[in-house]
């Protein structure tokens, strides 16, 4: 019975014992702090730009602004850029037909051989034509023999006809055979040149200079009276064909020098403007401008792509910002300016770009002696107290501009 009162006695303390253990933890007597963690720690030291108002400590920070970081609208001259683009082209192109029918016997040149202007560069088997000369030649001499029968017999007929031996009849008749006769000597002569002409078409030749791009025929083969053999292309010149709008092409004039950049080939080659098309393209708003290109070394070649690029000199000083300085929101461009110490957003109008200098031209919208932010940055509210200072780093608006905003 004393065992038993005992391990009862020790059940009841340890319940107590878990009991007073819990209270004390429901209390919070046992509670760890919980540590701020980092980002906690960043979100609360860090200022932001165009702060809301609801914390009224922070609202009353004026935003600083470096010198680096606004800049004033200054005059300058815009030069105005045109491209265009295009395949380029050889001008000099000769396609070389065949002037007679027959069999292909020889052709010297393959594709990419160069040839000179009357080169014999092949030769066509026309032994039909060697015939028709022989036999137009005997027709020749048979009509020449004719002629010269024909001018006897009228010289007789003359001498009888003096002597009144034959009528008038008689002689007017002589003197039409003699004329038939010389005519047809006359129609034998042109049909044996004719025919030794086609003679001398069996020689391939080489129309102008420049290289074979292709080959239409092989030997062997038979041809006939016109069809294509060769394509001759000299590139020794080239033309870029492209066009522009109808609001930039009276800029344009002939001899204009032009920047023209070839795939493939790392320096720009210099051409001019060799002509304008008279009248738009039917259909769009473009007017065709062909481009006169040098290669007297060949290093080009035709149907290349390439961007041709001439710049116009600006003869007018206009008003200009950093393109950087001008955002755009819902198709509006704007600028952030500093007036009175506070910031206030101004919607502006654009006119001329200088991609290569990064400015653009301002119509409307700032003055000279605004003080414009060179850069976009987040989270700007028109209103909030703003300031440029010197000689010291700004540390808000470093952070507000690591970050800039989207157009």
């Amino acid at each position: 019975m004393m065992k038993k009162k005992w391990l009862l006695g020790s059940v009841a303390v340890a319940v107590l014992a878990l009991g007073g253990v819990g209270a004390a933890w429901m209390s919070g007597a046992f509670k760890r702090p919980i540590e701020a963690g980092p980002t906690m720690a960043k979100a609360a030291a860090a200022p932001t730009r165009g702060n809301d108002g609801k914390d009224g400590k922070k609202a009353d920070v004026p935003l600083e602004f470096v010198a680096r970081e606004v800049v004033q609208p200054t005059m300058a001259r815009l030069p105005a850029v045109v491209e265009f683009s295009g395949p380029l082209v050889a001008p000099q192109t000769a396609v070389l037909r065949a002037k007679a029918g027959g069999t292909l016997v020889e052709l010297k040149v393959a594709e990419g051989s160069r040839i000179a202007a009357g080169q014999a560069i092949g030769r066509i088997d026309i032994a039909e034509v060697a015939s028709r000369v022989a036999e137009r030649n005997a027709l020749l001499e048979s009509a020449r023999a004719a002629l010269i029968q024909a001018e006897r017999t009228h010289a007789s007929n003359e001498r009888l006809a003096q002597q009144s031996f034959i009528s008038p009849i008689a002689l007017e008749n002589s003197r039409a055979g003699l004329d038939t006769a010389r005519a047809n000597l006359n129609a034998a002569q042109a049909s044996l040149d004719t025919t030794r002409v086609a003679m001398r078409d069996a020689v391939i030749t080489a129309p102008i200079a420049g290289i074979v791009a292709k080959r239409h025929v092989l030997p062997g083969e038979k041809v006939s009276p016109e069809q294509q053999v060769l394509t001759i292309v000299d590139i020794r010149t080239l033309e870029l064909a492209g066009s522009v709008g109808t609001h930039e092409v009276g800029r344009l004039k002939a001899g204009l020098p032009v920047q023209v950049q070839v795939e493939g080939v790392s320096e720009a080659a210099a051409g001019r403007i060799a002509r304008i098309a008279p009248a738009a393209e039917p259909g769009t708003r473009s007017i065709g401008v062909t481009i006169e290109l040098p290669n007297p070394k060949e290093t080009l070649r035709a149907g290349q792509y390439a961007l041709a690029r001439t710049t116009l000199a600006d003869d007018a000083d206009r008003l200009t910002l950093p393109a950087t300085a001008v955002g755009n929101t819902a198709g509006q461009d704007h600028v952030w300016v500093i007036e009175n110490g506070t910031l206030a957003r101004r919607a502006v109008t654009l006119g001329r770009r200088d991609a290569r200098e990064g400015r653009v031209e301002v119509l409307q919208g700032v003055t000279p002696a605004s003080v414009v932010l060179a850069a976009r940055f987040d989270n700007l509210r028109e209103g909030a107290k703003a300031s440029v200072v010197a000689g010291k780093t700004a540390p808000v608006a470093s952070a507000a501009a690591s970050t800039p905003a989207q157009r």
